[in-house]
């Protein structure tokens, strides 16, 4: 008879993938906020929002809620401080959801 494995011990097994790709999404979706900020100063063709919202949605909530800070950028439309927010808390949750699968 085959095992069925949980979503728990699935995140476990992967964890280092799943902490990998996290990470670079985080650092992906910063850099694209930073980006995107620099090129609207500049008046040049910028990157659209449904691009930035999908980094952030696509694990990097993270990097993209300290790009929006840091950078001062897309603060003022509502998805984004509704949306980037609610992507990172999710994309904690997971990490301590794997973390705490672990124990």
């Amino acid at each position: 008879m085959q095992s069925m494995i949980t979503a728990a011990q699935f995140l476990y097994t992967y964890k280092t993938p799943f902490f990998c790709i996290l990470i670079f999404m985080s650092i992906l979706s910063f850099s694209l906020y930073g980006i995107d900020k620099s090129k609207a100063q500049k008046g040049k063709w910028r990157i659209s929002e449904k691009t930035l919202l999908l980094s952030a949605a696509l694990f990097g909530g993270i990097g993209a809620f300290c790009g929006m800070y840091i950078f001062h950028h897309k603060t003022r439309h509502w998805y984004f401080r509704f949306f980037v927010p609610m992507f990172m808390v999710l994309q904690i949750a997971a990490v301590l959801f794997v973390i705490a699968a672990g124990n």
